[in-house]
């Protein structure tokens, strides 16, 4: 054989070497991933008496991307399994609502609605990937959102559609936030560029919170389900959650420093009677996520785990609402987290 001939074997050899090798480091990670994350206790056949999470497994192996339940008593419990696979969850009074990509030769996306025991129920088919989600705390309302362009709120030319449906019977109670009137300060705004995302809703059936964008500027708005129409109450603020006891907002608020001119994101609580703000210093780092109520007490939030593996593993954060103390991890392995109460 001749000399070019024995030196292209030797490339592939090679690459064949390498190519084994990322495998095998990549079915090592995965393994460890699974031993290390919280072990299932199998599938949910009751749920705890008490508050607990419904998340998002990020666990590399068989759980990855399955909802899965742990009661708050005993976050670092074993888990219940569902039969769910989602890249968004939500769940209140026991109705809940997962995002799902099917993927494929063409990537396509729904809402999936489901029961208190997890039981899938009616379907929606969504228009884009799936951002954000969350249910009302009467079990009645589900809203998400999802990107019609774009795939990340840090993203310039990103847009946005925000969809309210009716959980019993699955019929939007707006299909698209946008065609809502908007008025600030009392005077009808309209821009072409509005985007909607981040609802979160009141107790009392009709009022929620939402980020509304446009122009560079984030807006904190306040709808009204039977008016059917919203007003803007702050600057700055997205991602807004609702407190239990309806007293404050916290959000993601947005600061300049990032690589390349992008944004950080830092976690904020809002004062509804005064509106005064306050950005917690305990956690410094960049947070960009839905931000959740744990109780009146503590919020909850995403972040890459310590030792990242992979931009697919992710732990759920908690961090007190009036910063006196530095933030905890919660629930290891997790995404997506809702309280049940």
């Amino acid at each position: 054989m001749n000399p070019r001939a024995l030196a292209f074997l030797g490339i592939v050899a090679l690459c064949g070497a390498g190519i084994a090798g990322y495998v095998m480091r990549v079915r090592n990670q995965a393994q460890a991933a699974e031993a290390a994350a919280p072990q299932a206790s199998g599938r949910v056949d009751a749920l705890p008496a008490d508050a607990f999470a419904v998340f998002r497994s990020t666990a590399l192996g068989a759980t990855y991307g399955h909802v899965m339940t742990v009661g708050l008593a005993a976050p670092d419990g074993a888990r219940s399994l569902t039969p769910l696979a989602c890249e968004r969850v939500h769940y209140a009074a026991g109705t809940g609502v997962c995002l799902r990509a099917d993927r494929g030769a063409v990537t396509t996306y729904k809402a999936l609605l489901f029961d208190a025991r997890f039981t899938p129920g009616q379907t929606l088919p969504l228009a884009g990937p799936p951002s954000r989600a969350r249910v009302s705390p009467d079990g009645k309302r589900i809203a998400f959102t999802v990107f019609i362009n774009g795939h990340a709120y840090s993203n310039p030319g990103f847009t946005t559609r925000t969809s309210i449906v009716d959980a019993a019977t699955g019929r939007y109670v707006v299909e698209d936030l946008e065609t809502w009137p908007v008025t600030r300060d009392g005077v009808a705004f309209k821009e072409t560029d509005f985007n909607f995302w981040g609802v979160t809703f009141a107790r009392d059936g009709r009022r929620f919170y939402a980020t509304l964008g446009s122009g560079g500027k984030t807006y904190l708005v306040e709808g009204d389900l039977q008016d059917k129409r919203m007003r803007t109450l702050a600057e700055g603020v997205e991602c807004p959650s609702l407190s239990p006891d309806e007293t404050r907002l916290a959000f993601k608020h947005r600061e300049a420093g990032g690589a390349a001119g992008q944004y950080l994101w830092h976690v904020a609580v809002m004062d509804l009677a005064s509106r005064r703000v306050r950005v917690l210093q305990g956690e410094q780092r960049n947070v960009d996520d839905q931000v959740e109520w744990k109780d009146d007490r503590e919020i909850l939030y995403a972040m890459p785990l310590d030792a990242q593996r992979s931009a697919a593993e992710v732990d759920v954060w908690a961090i007190p609402a009036d910063d006196s103390s530095p933030p905890r991890k919660l629930l290891p392995y997790a995404f997506s987290p809702a309280v049940a109460r």
